[in-house]
């Protein structure tokens, strides 16, 4: 991996007492050859739904969630990968920069519903509020043909994370938030804009890049991905940027003191609690 300071993961990573690596994100035109992928669907775009030439059975059919195939890749250790032709659903599509305007039909599902034909998921009071919010959001298109999500380590040679994405519990996403503060001295650096919890991987970390400004972005709250997220995890997602800020630093920041090895303890504790590691 194209990366200053690699020897400094495992400490960094041990010390924020992580087993488990983050992802890196980004876009390319070569897929990679072990890529966990969704199915292949046909792109449902505004176009097609005014022309009446989505088959809806066969998107809902085939639907799947990003973030259980980022579930996937975090088990297997293996990179999960998404396209305009292999998205898993018509939301993850618009959230990671492959299709928009949001289509209708999908307006109506995440927020009230249509009478007599599908029932809403009702994450928004109003198709029209919801239509505005998305209006609002406008993703950064994709930046390349493919958005891949894979651990660090398989990183190799050129290749560089525009994000990286670290999935954590309350403690050590304490020591996150702060180290983000000190490597920033921003103190609104940490930011948790509402979204699907794929936006929040994506789109608005990209957002926050592409108007210039160095945000980290807290996520996972999603209900409908829940189920792709250990209990009590959430994701914390930073621009590579100011992840090698925080390798570069954080030796000399709060994560060296004693008020920090008593964080660690409870960080281990919470370990044993949900059966991770084993009790002394």
């Amino acid at each position: 991996m194209s990366l200053a300071n690699v020897e400094k993961i495992p400490p960094f990573l041990e010390t924020l007492g992580l087993t488990e690596e983050p992802l890196g994100s980004y876009f390319t035109d070569h897929r990679p050859d072990d890529g966990l992928a969704p199915a292949a669907m046909d792109l449902p775009t505004v176009e097609k739904e005014r022309r009446n030439e989505i088959d809806w059975q066969a998107v809902f059919g085939n639907f799947s969630c990003a973030l259980g195939h980022i579930w996937r890749a975090r088990k297997k250790n293996l990179p999960a990968c998404f396209s305009a032709e292999q998205f898993g659903c018509p939301g993850a599509a618009f959230w990671l920069g492959f299709n928009k305007p949001q289509v209708e039909t999908i307006i109506h599902y995440v927020s009230t519903g249509i009478p007599d034909r599908m029932q809403g998921e009702h994450y928004c009071d109003s198709p029209d509020n919801l239509r505005r919010i998305l209006e609002y959001i406008d993703p950064p298109a994709a930046a390349a043909r493919y958005c891949v999500f894979k651990p660090l380590s398989l990183f190799a040679g050129d290749e560089r994370p525009e994000l990286v994405h670290f999935f954590t519990r309350p403690e050590t996403l304490g020591g996150l938030h702060q180290l983000a503060a000190y490597v920033t001295s921003d103190p609104e650096v940490v930011v948790s804009p509402w979204s699907a919890a794929c936006g929040s991987l994506v789109v608005w970390p990209r957002r926050y890049l592409a108007e210039g400004r160095l945000k980290a972005v807290l996520g996972g709250r999603d209900t409908s991905a829940r189920k792709f997220f250990k209990t009590d995890e959430l994701s914390f997602t930073v621009p590579m940027e100011m992840f090698t800020g925080m390798l570069t630093r954080f030796e000399g920041s709060f994560l060296k003191t004693k008020t920090w090895s008593l964080v660690r303890k409870k960080i281990d504790r919470s370990k044993k609690a949900w059966g991770e590691i084993k009790d002394d």
